[in-house]
């Protein structure tokens, strides 16, 4: 899985204006960090950490979807929208007797957070593609070196279960608890929590502890409201917002606001255009060298996947526009293009084009020298709907993205 990454030291900053007349914000600045890569270090594509993540990211709305279908029902579902197989990493990209320290396949941003009032640490990968919270437990067996949550001091033990499934076929289970949660210096009490007394093979060696989910509560496992509407609810977030810079550096969780050092000019909102549970948002299009090659499309926004997955057909489409491009494993649905003549690629919901650099275009040469690169927009049926594209960091990382509890919309910014 990862390489070795830092823990993650949470900041707690009030960030004042540049300007004396602008009031400063009143959110928490949280400093957060990707841990891993898809390319690897001569700028190659490495195609079992991109197909670990394919099946990582499409089990995970596949439990999202099994979420949502328990505690609203399927007419919630997009149109189209299904629950798929269980989805495992192909056979013919998988390295015999490699060790998982070393796959790094969970691409996720990582930040420290405590839990009960005894402020126990856990570094956790924040994802807006998820909605619940949990962390491995004292009791667990097989949970490796992580920080393991110990309910004692103050947490509640409630009813009900929890598990989520990996690509490898295993799964990690647990209790539901409810207990004090801090991130940053937002304090919530009787955060429903899960923590895991059983962990799967494939997580038991990534350096990341346990994850808490940014979306709604309509695809939480545990069916409560996840950390963030917690601390709306409690005040103790002073805005109904939380703001995303994802980068190589310098990247952010700012929780309650969002931080205007990080971005200039206004903030381009969109409505959310379903009940569904995910931050989506509609009315998309895509365009290549300038022309539209698809629009009309729903968009959910993911800082869990690293990747854009488009529908198939959609994919196809996207691709046949870019001149030179061409298949490269039609069972990921990856696609090629020539590295040096990357297309001009934006999206658009009705007001800017929102480009992605060709920097987070490309995974990487096919092979050392070959001048074909991996095309970090693939094709593929997550099972999200007909007309739904999942939209993850080889778009985030060149913008400003808020999540808006108050405005029940997704807003982009151009960075500072």
């Amino acid at each position: 899985m990862f390489c070795k990454a830092a823990l993650i030291t949470v900041a707690l900053a009030l960030i004042a204006s540049a300007s004396p007349i602008v009031k400063p914000s009143s959110g928490i600045r949280i400093p957060i960090q990707k841990r891993g890569s898809l390319t690897n270090e001569d700028g190659t594509f490495n195609a079992e950490k991109v197909a670990r993540e394919l099946v990582r990211v499409q089990n995970k709305h596949r439990q999202n979807l099994i979420n949502l279908k328990n505690n609203v029902g399927v007419k919630a579902f997009n149109k189209g929208a299904s629950i798929k197989p269980l989805a495992t990493i192909p056979t013919h990209v998988k390295r015999d007797g490699v060790d998982l320290t070393d796959q790094e396949n969970d691409l996720l941003w990582t930040g420290e957070i405590t839990i009960g009032t005894d402020d126990q640490k856990f570094v956790i990968d924040f994802d807006t593609g998820s909605s619940d919270l949990w962390v491995p437990s004292t009791s667990c067996d097989s949970c490796g070196s992580h920080n393991k949550y110990d309910p004692s001091t103050s947490g509640k033990k409630e009813s009900g279960s929890f598990s989520i499934s990996y690509g490898d076929g295993s799964t990690a289970s647990g209790d539901p608890y409810t207990d004090t949660v801090t991130v940053g210096g937002v304090k919530v009490t009787g955060q429903y929590l899960a923590a895991v007394t059983q962990e799967s093979s494939e997580f038991q060696s990534d350096p990341s502890d346990g994850l808490l989910g940014l979306a709604f509560p309509a695809i939480s496992s545990l069916n409560h409201d996840p950390f963030f509407f917690t601390a709306v609810s409690q005040g103790t977030a002073k805005e109904g917002r939380f703001g995303f810079k994802l980068a190589s550096s310098g990247s952010e969780l700012y929780i309650g606001g969002t931080n205007s050092d990080l971005y200039k000019g206004d903030i381009e909102y969109h409505d959310i255009s379903s009940d569904n549970g995910f931050w989506q948002i509609g009315g998309a299009s895509v365009s290549v060298g300038g022309k539209s090659v698809a629009d009309s499309f729903d968009t959910i926004i993911d800082t869990g996947s690293t990747i854009i997955t488009a529908p198939t057909d959609a994919a196809k489409s996207f691709w046949d526009a870019v001149d030179g491009s061409d298949v490269y494993d039609s069972s990921q649905g990856l696609y090629s293009y020539p590295c040096d003549s990357a297309p001009e690629v934006s999206f658009n919901w009705g007001g800017k084009d929102w480009a992605i650099s060709s920097e987070n275009l490309s995974l990487g040469e096919t092979e050392s020298g070959s001048g074909s690169c991996v095309g970090a927009i693939s094709g593929g049926d997550l099972g999200l709907g007909d007309n739904v594209w999942l939209l993850g960091d080889t778009l985030l990382k060149n913008t400003y993205t808020v999540f808006s509890v108050d405005d029940n919309g997704v807003g982009f910014a151009e960075l500072a």
